[in-house]
């Protein structure tokens, strides 16, 4: 039997950035540095394009995890970032379920490093108390592709949805008459080729008005 396809809902979403810390991202070699990084600060602006209430969390940040990285916090000065002192699965931490559960949302959606546990820990959890969670595949990263492969089928199979940060921009939107431009843009930065496309049919539509 299918399961019922649950579309995400800008209305019913936030957005969850666990522990994007300098330390722990060198550890991410399932994706190249520069691709990762691209992903990550794509979902952030996505957040912040479609004004998702944003929770920013961070395991043991004084030490060898390293600070949250600083363009996340940039985008999100004025959200919810929970320090935490020592619990590697963010939803034991009762600050950051407070948090989570303020925002009103039932839809989450999540990203993190490393994907096996500081992304599959709290989903796995969030999934346990009745959320749809929605795990963004390209902005978390782990140590190998079987590692990511693992988690993914663990998180998938416990009823998490796995997209990726083009898919969430796309589904959030809904409709491209909300704001062509606004997205576009968003895009654009984010991906050479579509800003290629986007200057293809800008020049299009300018030889037409001629």
């Amino acid at each position: 039997m299918n399961a019922k396809y649950k579309k995400l809902n800008k209305d019913d979403a936030a957005l969850l950035l666990v522990d994007h810390q300098s330390g722990l991202i060198s550890l991410v070699q399932d994706f190249s540095p520069g691709e990762f990084k691209n992903s990550v600060i794509a979902l952030a602006d996505i957040g912040k394009f479609f004004r998702l209430p944003t929770i920013l969390t961070t395991s043991f940040d004084e030490g060898p995890n390293g600070p949250i990285v600083p363009e996340i916090l940039e985008r999100f000065p004025d959200a919810p970032f929970i320090h935490r002192p020592g619990q590697i699965n963010a939803w034991d931490n009762e600050d950051f379920v407070k948090a989570v559960k303020a925002t009103g949302r039932r839809q989450l959606i999540i990203a993190g490093v490393v994907t096996d546990v500081c992304v599959a820990f709290p989903t796995l959890s969030a999934l346990e108390e009745g959320y749809d969670v929605f795990v963004v595949t390209d902005a978390s990263g782990t140590f190998n592709l079987t590692t990511q492969q693992s988690a993914w089928n663990r998180m998938s199979q416990a009823g998490a949805q796995l997209v990726n940060w083009f898919a969430v921009a796309c589904e959030l939107q809904r409709d491209w008459r909300n704001d062509m431009e606004g997205l576009a843009t968003l895009l654009s930065n984010h991906l050479p080729n579509y800003r290629n496309l986007m200057t293809s049919y800008s020049r299009l539509q300018e030889a037409k008005n001629k």
